[in-house]
């Protein structure tokens, strides 16, 4: 039997007019490329949005902290400023402060003679003066006691 075409229809058909009932390849074909499509590029554009953070783990814990959030302001908010500054943060090395600073405080205090308690500054608290406040740290604590 002939396929009978309608006689609106020009005589030689493309290839992805089907005919009723039959399977369009074509639309399936677009649908899956289409769904490959923006999987792919909404990857590539997380990929691109985590550079900062990725980049932070080789720094401080505050420094990573900070630039997590400097990110995830820029996704939800789509301000590019902030991945930016983000991004600058990431690879801007911060040199530690506190650890210098804590020891010149406790060779000054040890230099003025003063104990640690007297300065009320928790860092300088040695375990000696702890232990000498608090007697029963000295305690046995295998099981002995007193």
């Amino acid at each position: 039997m002939a396929e009978q075409i309608h006689p609106a229809a020009i005589e030689h058909l493309p290839v992805f007019i089907t005919q009723p009932g039959q399977t369009d390849y074509l639309f399936n074909g677009v649908v899956v490329f289409l769904l490959v499509a923006v999987l792919v590029v909404g990857n590539l554009y997380f990929q691109l949005h985590s550079i900062p953070e990725r980049r932070a783990h080789r720094t401080s814990k505050v420094q990573m902290e900070i630039v997590a959030i400097l990110a995830l302001i820029s996704l939800f908010t789509h301000n590019h400023l902030f991945w930016i500054a983000g991004l600058l943060l990431a690879f801007i090395q911060i040199p530690d402060f506190s650890s210098p600073l804590y020891s010149i405080a406790q060779s000054l205090a040890k230099l003025s003679g003063r104990d640690a308690e007297a300065t009320g500054d928790p860092a300088l608290v040695s375990e000696e003066s702890v232990n000498a406040i608090d007697p029963a740290s000295k305690m046995d604590t295998h099981g002995g006691g007193i």
